[in-house]
Parts: C-alpha cells; sequence; structure tokens
C-alpha cells in the first residue's frame, strides 16, 4: 500500500465503525457498470459535508489491489450483487486529494507536485518497468499498462479546490486542467476516472475542459440520486434507532428535490443531530455566514427579489445553463443562483428548473447573513413577525392588517411586482417567526382548489391551525367565505384542533388603510363551511 497508489481500507474501515454509517454501498454496483466503457469518466458534485470523501474511501477501498477488504462488506447490500466479486480487490487505484496537494506546495507548482510524488510511488512498486527513466506521469503509465495490460482507477477528492481558492488565477486554473486533460482523456490506462467536489466541471465560454466526463451535480444527479444525501428512508430508520422525532428532523434538514427522491436530507446535520440529541445548525455552522453574504450583496438585477420571494417560501426560475463553474465569472442573477444551488444553499428541482431555501436550517443562515446589513427592510418585516403571529392568535384583526401593511411596504421596496402576488411574499415574510412551531404550506391543494398560505402547527404545540386567502381589490368576507366554499380546510385532513380562518384583502386604492382582515375561528371537526 502506498499514500496515492491503492492507499488501502483503513479510511473506509474507519466509517462502518462509527456509531452511524448510512449503508450506501450500492454505489459499487453503479461504478462497476462504468469500468472500462465509455461512460468511464464520472465528475460527481455536492455541497461540502455532503459524504463524498467517505465516498472515495469506500472505492478504493473496494477496488484497490495488495489488500482484501471482503469482511468490510460482509452482510452488506453491495455483497449480493452480481458484480461484487469481479472486481473486489482487482485493480491499482490512484487516490488524488488535490486539497493535500494545494496546501503543501507553491499553487503555481501544484501539478508539478503532483507529478514527482505519484511518480515516484510507481517507480518503487514498478520498478522492474521505470528503472532508470525520467518520465511525466501519464507517460509511466502508459509504459506500465503496456506491460502488465492492467487499468489503473483514478479516485480524484476535492478535484475543483483550484478553481475555489485561487480563483483569481485563471493561468494556474487552465494549467490544472489541462493536465487532468493529458492524465485521462483517451488514455488507454484508465479503467474509471472518479471526481467529486463542489463545482462541475469547469468552462471556457460554453465548452467544458474536460469534456469527457459525465456531470452528476446538483442540478442533476442522474443515477446517483440514492448516493447524494440521505434519503427519507435513511432518516426514518435513524430517528426510530436514536428515539428522534421525525417531523422535527424533516423541517430542520429535509428539502433537496431530486427527480426520483424527492426529499434528500443533509448527512452531516442528520448525523450530528443524532449523536447530540438535539436539533441545530450543525452543517452552516463549519463555515461563516460571511461567504453566502457576498454572492446575496452581488448587484445584478432581480437578485435580491428572488432571495426575499425564497425567503417567503416561493420558489424561483432559473437558468442554470450559462454558470461557468467557477466562484469568479458572474454574468446574471442566475449565475449567481446556479452556485448557491451547488454550494447547498438553494435547491434545486430540475424538473420545473427552480430554486428554492431547502429547509429551516438553511433558511437561518440566510437570516444570519441578512443581519449584518444591506437588508434592513427584510430584517425588519422579521424582527415584527412574533407580534404579528400573537395579534393574530388572539384575534387582533385590526392590529394584523396594520403589520401587513407595513410588511407589504418595506418588502416592496425590494420585489420587482406589486400584485397578489407580492402580498403572499410579504405576508409568509411577515409570519417569518411562526416557521418555529408551524410548517408553512404555500399553495396547498384541498377542497375544490388551492389555498393560499397554511400554517400546519408542529406536533405538540398546541397552537391552532392557520388558513389564510389573500384577496386583490376585493374584501375580507369575499377572502373567508372562499375558504369555506372551497373547503379548504379539508387539506387539513388528521389534524385535530382549533382552526383560525384569516383572510386578507389589498385594497390599491386605499393609502390610508390598504390592508384589511378578519379572523374567525372554527374546529377541525366542524364544516368550516357552515
Amino acid at each position: 500500500m502506498g499514500i496515492y497508489l491503492n492507499p488501502g481500507n483503513q479510511g473506509f474501515r474507519e466509517s462502518i465503525r462509527s456509531k452511524i454509517y448510512v449503508d450506501k454501498k450500492n454505489l459499487i454496483a453503479c461504478t462497476n457498470e462504468l469500468l472500462n466503457t465509455n461512460d468511464k469518466y464520472v465528475c460527481v458534485s455536492r455541497p461540502r459535508r455532503f459524504g463524498k470523501s467517505m465516498a472515495l474511501q469506500m472505492l478504493a477501498a473496494y477496488y484497490g489491489s495488495g489488500y482484501d477488504s471482503r469482511e468490510l462488506f460482509a452482510g452488506l447490500k453491495i455483497e449480493s450483487n452480481e458484480s461484487f466479486p469481479e472486481h473486489l480487490n482487482r485493480y491499482d487505484v490512484i487516490y488524488l486529494n488535490m486539497q493535500q496537494f494545494l496546501i503543501e506546495t507553491d499553487s503555481e507548482k501544484v501539478t508539478e507536485y503532483l507529478e514527482q510524488e505519484v511518480t515516484g510511488e510507481l517507480q518503487e512498486e514498478y520498478e522492474d518497468i521505470l528503472k532508470g527513466q525520467s518520465m511525466g506521469l501519464a507517460a509511466a503509465l502508459r509504459k506500465i499498462y503496456a506491460k502488465t495490460h492492467r487499468p489503473f482507477i483514478f479516485l480524484v477528492d476535492e478535484w475543483d479546490c483550484v478553481m475555489r481558492e485561487r480563483q483569481e488565477s485563471e493561468e494556474l486554473q487552465k494549467q490544472y486542467l489541462d493536465f487532468l486533460r493529458n492524465l485521462l482523456k483517451d488514455q488507454i490506462y484508465v479503467a474509471l476516472a472518479y471526481m467529486t467536489g463542489i463545482l462541475p466541471v469547469k468552462k471556457y465560454g460554453q465548452q467544458s475542459a474536460l469534456n469527457m466526463f459525465w456531470e452528476y451535480s446538483m442540478i442533476d444527479q442522474f443515477i446517483f440520486e440514492e448516493y447524494t444525501g440521505f434519503t427519507e428512508e435513511d432518516v426514518k430508520a435513524l430517528c426510530v434507532r436514536f428515539g428522534m422525532d421525525f417531523e422535527k428532523i424533516s423541517d430542520w434538514y429535509d428539502g433537496y428535490r431530486l427527480r426520483r427522491f424527492r426529499h434528500i436530507y443533509n448527512p452531516r446535520s442528520v448525523v450530528a443531530a443524532m449523536r447530540n440529541g438535539v436539533l441545530s445548525n450543525y452543517w452552516t455552522s463549519t463555515e461563516t455566514y460571511e461567504g453566502l453574504k457576498i454572492y446575496m450583496d452581488m448587484d445584478f438585477d432581480g437578485l435580491r427579489s428572488d432571495i426575499v420571494q425564497m425567503l417567503g417560501g416561493e420558489r424561483v426560475r432559473v437558468n442554470t445553463r450559462s454558470f461557468q463553474n467557477d466562484m469568479r465569472n458572474f454574468n446574471t442573477k442566475d449565475d449567481v443562483l446556479t452556485l448557491l444551488i451547488h454550494l447547498g444553499y438553494l435547491g434545486y428541482d430540475s424538473e420545473t428548473e427552480e430554486a428554492f431555501i431547502p429547509n429551516k436550517e438553511i433558511m437561518g443562515e440566510f437570516e444570519n447573513a441578512m443581519s449584518v446589513g444591506g437588508w434592513p427592510e427584510v430584517m425588519r418585516v422579521l424582527k415584527a413577525s412574533e407580534k404579528l403571529l400573537e395579534d393574530t392568535l388572539r384575534g387582533g384583526a385590526d392590529s394584523v392588517a396594520q403589520g401587513l401593511d407595513r410588511a407589504h411596504t418595506e418588502v416592496a421596496s425590494i420585489l420587482t411586482y406589486n400584485d397578489e402576488n407580492s402580498i403572499a411574499c410579504a405576508i409568509s415574510l411577515a409570519y417569518y417567526s411562526a416557521r418555529k412551531e408551524y410548517k408553512m404550506i404555500r399553495e396547498l391543494p384541498s377542497g375544490r382548489g388551492y389555498a393560499d398560505i397554511v400554517f400546519l402547527p408542529l406536533p405538540h404545540t398546541g397552537k391552532p391551525a392557520l388558513v389564510v386567502e389573500l384577496k386583490y381589490d376585493k374584501t375580507v368576507s369575499a377572502a373567508i367565505q372562499q375558504i369555506k366554499d372551497r373547503q379548504y380546510t379539508q387539506a387539513l385532513a388528521g389534524y385535530v384542533g382549533e382552526i383560525l380562518l384569516v383572510g386578507v384583502n389589498y385594497d390599491k386604492d386605499d393609502p390610508n388603510k390598504p390592508h384589511s382582515c378578519i379572523i374567525e375561528k372554527v374546529h377541525s371537526i366542524e364544516r368550516a363551511e357552515h
């Protein structure tokens, strides 16, 4: 075993010995199907702390020769796969952690240092083939393959750290990408190249510098969806094991949406919550909010409006195709939002091409970033939200109307529209504090239509549910009547307790009192339309 050549299975051994380990070993079945095919170039990008390095350690333990890893897979899913014994410990694996190379050398010589280190190990292992010869890494690998006919598997961790940490050095980035292309593209010695990072492959113009790679990112994970994070099934099993409330865990850490797996959880946060028995901002605590704030404050037309809409629970359309896959070149607000998707600050639905804030943990990070300046209007609305909820729960319709006046005025200064949608966004933000004890649902299907906003209390809070209907230049009575006529309360099937029907109207022609409100109390077992 070496440092880079067949590094062993110790890292994977430590993972499966950990108190919490979720079996993702069927990932191996996916990579086995790609071996020695035209699809053997794989770039998997995910946010930090989403298990990328752990996956590479597993692949190194499985494929690497010179050690026996069969015991580590005993009794796990992949053991029953027919391809499992065929490739177990049958390859020479080259494992490269690019972060390590970047830290340990002058950044301008990172590829030179990498070649020196890895070629040195190859010369020790294949002394009879390479003895007395001086050559680059690619040339050495070609010579070894010509003699042995054994292809290599390349596992590259933090592949994009040069792009993220040397953003200003376009020359270094190009040099690094040229090195990877020469090392991997069209080389007969490559059985599989599996790279992981936060960003997809860097583009120049509209062309990928490593166009042989298939990309699996937070925009679309395709065949790797199940291995992106924890699935709902994974989390439910952990909640049973550790006696945690699944609904609360879901509210905090669920939210990433993929094509087949509509509920993907942040692994780091779920593991920390299970170990500590406390819900908190675990993932975001590993990095300061200032990094997020830099991108939120970029001066692109419509960016602030989109962020406010998402903070209010809405989704926004994003064109992800113009992003250059780096952290320096931004041309539109869509480029900024696409980066935030890759970083994990936004969820993305590839079917609707919409971005959104995925969960309570990330929402708190946006709030932190806003609190240090630049977003005073929004912060005033958020700070006033606790009183607005109190006024609503006690039935103070006049106070609620006044609070909504203020919230709408503040939010309208940022939003690019002033219609019924802006009212909905303003109200969602005005009730921001309710999300501590409620699950907010926008346009909930129910009865004979869609309830504008529903606040469903979390278990054991003892709070009433809220059904909010918005009207524009009509009356609050019409809003309440619509809730009853269209049987919106049927959406709360299974809920037992009080329901507050909140009717809100915005009259754009009344500058003195643009908002009016009426609040009516019913019980879940009653038929609200009566």
